[in-house]
């Protein structure tokens, strides 16, 4: 096998790792705002899932961005250990995914609130992938990709 070979398997791996990771997270987080903050807080009763096709429509979102998101983290990081680097890539992913539900928000008379806690758990999701890629390179199931 190749190099070029072997640094896409690497890629496929590490998107993978983060699409499954985020997907999950995503899938926990819709839980619990579905059951606790929508039923807590009138503000933010947007939040409650109308259908099963949304959240398997979100979900589908969240594993996209998650491998999306994977692969450029491992490009990003490099063999470096730089962590505004790891954080610059948390907070570019989770703001761009962020500002879109924010905005979309803002069309929506109650929706501010809603879309607000939508926009930091975009950033937190991306905290909770790159938490899982870090696991996994320092586990030795993901490599870096090597600088040349």
């Amino acid at each position: 096998m190749n190099v070029l070979q072997a640094e896409r398997i690497e890629s496929v791996k590490s998107g993978s790792f983060a699409a499954l990771s985020l997907s999950l997270a995503y899938g926990i987080m819709a839980l619990g705002n579905q059951l606790v903050l929508a039923k807590q807080f009138e503000t933010l009763a947007d939040l409650e899932i109308s259908t099963a096709a949304n959240l398997l429509f979100g979900g589908a979102v969240a594993c996209l961005s998650g491998f999306l998101f994977g692969i450029t983290y491992r490009y990003i990081i490099r063999e470096d250990r730089n962590s505004h680097l790891q954080d610059g890539a948390v907070l570019a992913f989770g703001l761009v995914r962020g500002s879109a539900q924010v905005d979309v928000g803002l069309n929506f008379q109650n929706g501010f609130w809603s879309f607000g806690v939508l926009g930091v758990e975009s950033i937190l999701l991306f905290a909770f992938a790159r938490f899982t890629l870090d696991l996994a390179i320092y586990r030795g199931w993901v490599k870096p990709f090597k600088s040349s």
